[in-house]
């Protein structure tokens, strides 16, 4: 019998989840759904990186208030491990529109959706294998 191997994804716990002291609630959510953090660094992005980490984003309407945002202050950023974590993740978090994510989420249950643009939606998680690994590799050079 094959045992597939865990996958690993990229989550941002974004300065507005640090600066309302949300990072034990959000890291717990993800441990109590089983997955494993396998790695964890508190850090300030700087432009180089965000324009790196946004790249298909740059030019867009939103990516300067998203870059500057994300450049605001500090914010936690961890490699997560598990069976199809990505999409696991993905749901735990819920919807990036905090207005549309379901209760019982992250967003659902912590994010605001009245009075902040939709970026500010306290976590990134990555969408695919493929920009997981390009995270990972960006964030734990």
């Amino acid at each position: 019998m094959l045992v597939s191997q865990p996958q690993q994804t990229l989550v941002l716990v974004k300065p507005d989840g640090v600066a309302r002291n949300l990072v034990g609630e959000i890291l717990a959510r993800i441990e109590a759904k089983g997955y494993r953090i396998v790695a964890l660094e508190l850090r300030t992005a700087d432009a180089e990186l965000l324009e790196q980490h946004y790249a298909e984003h740059v030019g867009k309407p939103f990516y300067a208030p998203l870059a500057e945002f994300m450049a605001s202050g500090p914010l936690v950023a961890a490699v997560i491990e598990g069976h199809r974590v990505i999409e696991g993740i993905r749901t735990l978090i819920g919807a990036t529109d905090p207005t549309l994510a379901l209760p019982g989420s992250v967003r659902g249950d912590l994010a605001s959706a009245t009075d902040a643009p939709v970026h500010r939606n306290l976590v990134h998680a990555s969408d695919s294998p493929e920009a997981a690994a390009r995270e990972i590799a960006l964030w734990f050079a």
